[in-house]
């Protein structure tokens, strides 16, 4: 419970889902983990040519410090008592036996498949956290990302830890943020 009001035909799990930097550290079991994963999937897509990709390390795994070195210094000091760090990528390019074409959607498309996979998280007990806080350039060549590709973005998931293990600036910002109303981010008719 976040104590957020919202339009009370609001999703509560839409509502209750923030992004806490704290984290207990505890691990993910797989099965979750592709639970997560695979609500990402379920997005929608510009003909459903659905061009996400995962990348993924579990706390402890043989991946989980090359990861955690692709996040400036910020992220890293926190993002490392989560269960997981997942990397959103998206291919730039629809692609058919006929020939590529530019995919103009695809970002959009991958930042709603994200959307999704937070919501499973937290529909499954855990909270996630995105950021683009990264080291753009040197990640890309770190997890083989190919050019014709986009690093988006990246996203931690794990249990809601103690906020006493944050710096004590972070501590004072781990809550619930606000949201903009619905005036300032809906417009009928002209932009202006």
């Amino acid at each position: 419970m976040t104590g957020r009001i919202a339009h009370p035909k609001i999703e509560k799990l839409i509502v209750d889902r923030w992004s806490p930097r704290a984290f207990d550290g505890s691990e993910i079991p797989q099965d979750d983990l592709d639970a997560i994963l695979e609500a990402a999937g379920w997005a929608p897509s510009a003909y459903n040519v659905q061009p996400w990709t995962f990348l993924y390390a579990k706390k402890g795994d043989a991946n989980w410090d090359l990861f955690l070195d692709q996040l400036i210094d910020f992220n890293k000091g926190w993002a490392k008592d989560a269960s997981a760090l997942v990397f959103v990528v998206s291919d730039k390019y629809m692609r058919s036996e006929k020939g590529n074409s530019d995919n103009h959607s695809h970002s959009f498309d991958a930042g709603a498949a994200w959307a999704l996979a937070a919501l499973q998280a937290q529909a499954l007990g855990y909270h996630t956290h995105g950021m683009t806080g990264l080291k753009f350039g040197e990640a890309e060549a770190a997890l083989g990302i190919p050019e014709d590709h986009r690093l988006e973005a990246a996203f931690t998931i794990g249990r809601q830890g103690d906020k006493a293990t944050l710096p004590d600036f972070l501590q004072e910002r781990e809550v619930p943020s606000t949201r903009k109303p619905l005036s300032e981010i809906a417009k009928a008719g002209k932009f202006a």
